[in-house]
């Protein structure tokens, strides 16, 4: 008999009724670890004040009005990412996935408008670009597409760091490329600057546009802002969501005035996009997160993990390979299923995300403390000491 929820997902037989900071408290009062954070959405960890209180003073005001309407908070919002950002307008959504629907018919009314029929986008395999019918042709994953009948045309996958197939594939007739500078989903696989420098030089050549998906690697989750910020280059289209929101439901798609020229009143919308709520926390967010102080301290905790990180593959051989990502991005490459890792964690009161590829993901919040990565090492020890 089928269980009231939908069953597409296999759920942790855990329950959590509570949590502060980077801990997770279950119904049954165990505490864990959290080095999920809700799929690098909790980016100030459980119940941040400064979250709580921006939620609850609006909540004591209005919630919900429309986008038929001007809504303060959400031009605040804006305000505050395109001050920050390459970008001269942005369009406020609940989720990665709407971003990514809103910046593929971004990329089509952009050529449409141009009189050109161009609409293949090239996209890389080990994408994860949502899973709406569109966001799920453009990662062509067979594990995504399959069963769900004819999709979105006008995708096309290329292999991961492949640039001399992307130089084959690019043309006068690509209408994007599309990618997330550090692959989430695929196995926390950060492209390396100077590819994604020759992809935008690649684009700039062809007259294509750049659309970046920096749903996961975003919000100051690599030690930038964004991530594309470390190869020095700018998308026309880019993707943000989990962190901006900071648990809250919450995405954008930001983009040059040139990309976004199509998207004229009638064209997109959203009944809940941009909503005061909504946008009063990741206005708050925002504030916090987008503080130079505030990342420098997000790149020295990332070196504190990563070289205890280190330590810890030399310590166990035969459970780990190595350590990659990017700032608290971070993939711990196994010799093992990382689901098997994730189960051990468990053991220990230790929340980790498996990805592809046999990685397993460590997105702690990025304002976990020096001891809580202290702390984290040492589960993720014993848990590895428990499969060896």
């Amino acid at each position: 008999m089928i269980s009231h929820v939908l069953p597409t997902y296999n759920r942790a037989p855990i329950a959590f009724e509570k949590g502060e900071g980077a801990w997770a408290i279950a119904t049954d009062g165990k505490r864990y670890l959290d080095l999920g954070s809700g799929i690098a959405v909790n980016v100030l960890g459980h119940a941040n004040p400064d979250l709580v209180a921006a939620l609850t003073e609006q909540a004591g005001k209005i919630w919900h009005v429309s986008n038929l309407y001007q809504i303060p908070q959400q031009e605040r919002l804006a305000d505050l990412l395109v001050d920050h950002t390459f970008a001269d307008t942005a369009f406020i959504t609940n989720s990665g996935t709407e971003a990514a629907e809103l910046a593929i018919k971004m990329v089509r009314k952009y050529w449409h408008e141009k009189g050109e029929d161009r609409i293949e986008i090239l996209t890389f395999e080990g994408a994860f670009h949502g899973r709406s019918t569109g966001a799920i042709a453009a990662s062509g994953s067979e594990k995504m597409t399959k069963g769900f009948g004819p999709l979105m045309p006008g995708f096309r996958q290329l292999p991961w760091g492949d640039m001399a197939a992307l130089k084959a594939a690019i043309s006068d007739r690509t209408a994007a490329v599309m990618l997330e500078p550090v692959q989430g989903e695929g196995g926390i696989r950060p492209l390396p600057d100077a590819d994604l420098q020759q992809i935008r030089a690649l684009c700039d050549q062809h007259g294509a546009l750049l659309v970046l998906d920096e749903v996961q690697c975003g919000m100051g989750r690599t030690g930038r802002l964004f991530a594309h910020e470390y190869a020095g280059i700018t998308p026309d289209i880019m993707m943000v969501a989990k962190g901006i929101g900071g648990g809250f439901p919450l995405g954008a798609v930001l983009a040059t005035e040139a990309a976004a020229a199509g998207m004229v009143a009638g064209t997109h919308g959203s009944t809940y996009g941009g909503n005061p709520l909504a946008c009063a926390v990741g206005a708050r967010v925002m504030e916090i997160v987008a503080d130079d102080a505030f990342l420098a301290e997000v790149n020295r905790k990332a070196a504190l993990f990563r070289q205890k990180l280190e330590g810890l593959v030399a310590a166990h051989p035969d459970v780990f390979e190595a350590v990659r990502g990017q700032g608290l991005m971070l993939g711990l490459k196994c010799k093992l299923a990382p689901t098997d890792l994730v189960k051990a964690g468990y053991a220990q009161h230790l929340l980790t995300v498996p990805a592809a590829d046999n990685t397993l993901r460590l997105l702690p919040p990025l304002n976990i403390t020096d001891d809580e990565i202290a702390e984290a090492v040492a589960r993720l020890d014993r848990a590895a000491a428990s499969l060896a």
